[in-house]
């Protein structure tokens, strides 16, 4: 009975803050229509916004085989014609910094890039807190027993939702030996990578019985940094489930009752690449 009480009142939050995101959505654009206040305006006064963004920059954390971030800067000051004019070139992998795993990563045949549907990456989430187990076992990996405690507390994750995992590894960005474990590049590197991670059986019954539309994950992989057959890449991929990595810190978020906006470049036939993602809150009454 209190699983039931809790579940329903977690999914009139739920269908509450969805209703308040949407109508939101909608004033915004009704306020460009009829000349009202910008968007970005509308939308900072009548919400909370949190970035779950880390910059891109030369500190950013790539995996240990891939070349690292460069802004290549190609023009910058004043021009023959009298106005300013700066212009960079940017050389990044799909894979580093703040970004998403399309299916066809690691899934045959699977959605590119742009193939993925908008509606994938924009809906309600909710936030799980496993920073407890993390700070214990850097190889740490998700159980299905620490989403049913978190249940248990908030109710049922509702179908559709995009779940974030909170390890606290955040904190360590954008120090590569703190965050991945190792300063090492290349093979050795990989063999050396210690974070926390999703079970894979965990990102099963994501799946199957809560029907989820996204997962993200504040670490380098949503698989643990020892993974050598990246089994929950797999199980969540092959099922057209985006995943989210190196998310910027989560601890800001409420464990449920936001929305969550993660638009990646729009590459065509891209296997991931960066993202954008924000996390919306109600307005403080």
């Amino acid at each position: 009975m209190l699983k039931q009480r809790l579940n329903h009142s977690w999914v009139s939050a739920g269908h509450q803050a969805a209703g308040w995101l949407l109508g939101l959505c909608l004033l915004a654009g009704a306020g460009c229509v009829a000349g009202h206040p910008r968007v970005d305006r509308l939308l900072t006064e009548q919400s909370r916004l949190i970035d779950l963004t880390h910059s891109f920059g030369a500190d950013t954390i790539v995996w240990p085989t891939e070349q690292d971030f460069r802004l290549v800067v190609q023009q910058v000051g004043e021009t023959p014609g009298g106005y300013y004019y700066a212009s960079n070139r940017l050389e990044l992998a799909e894979h580093g910094g703040t970004h998403i795993d399309a299916p066809i990563h690691f899934s045959k045949g699977g959605q590119t890039l742009d193939q993925v549907p908008i509606e994938r990456l924009v809906g309600g989430g909710v936030r799980i807190d496993v920073r407890a187990q993390c700070v214990s076992d850097r190889d740490y990996r998700v159980t299905i027993q620490d989403f049913e405690r978190w249940e248990t507390v908030h109710g049922l994750i509702p179908t559709g939702t995009i779940v974030l995992i909170d390890t606290g590894f955040a904190r360590y960005w954008p120090s590569r030996q703190e965050y991945l474990g190792t300063e090492l590049k290349g093979p050795e590197g990989v063999r050396a990578l210690h974070f926390p991670g999703l079970h894979p059986d965990a990102a099963t019954w994501l799946v199957r019985e809560r029907q989820v539309k996204a997962v993200g994950i504040d670490t380098a992989s949503i698989d643990y940094g020892q993974s050598t057959t990246f089994e929950t890449h797999v199980a969540l991929l092959s099922q057209n489930v985006p995943v989210l990595e190196n998310l910027a810190d989560l601890r800001d978020l409420p464990p449920n009752g936001f929305g969550v906006i993660a638009l990646p470049m729009k590459i065509a036939g891209g296997t991931g690449g960066p993202l954008r993602v924000i996390a919306v809150l109600p307005p403080l009454h």
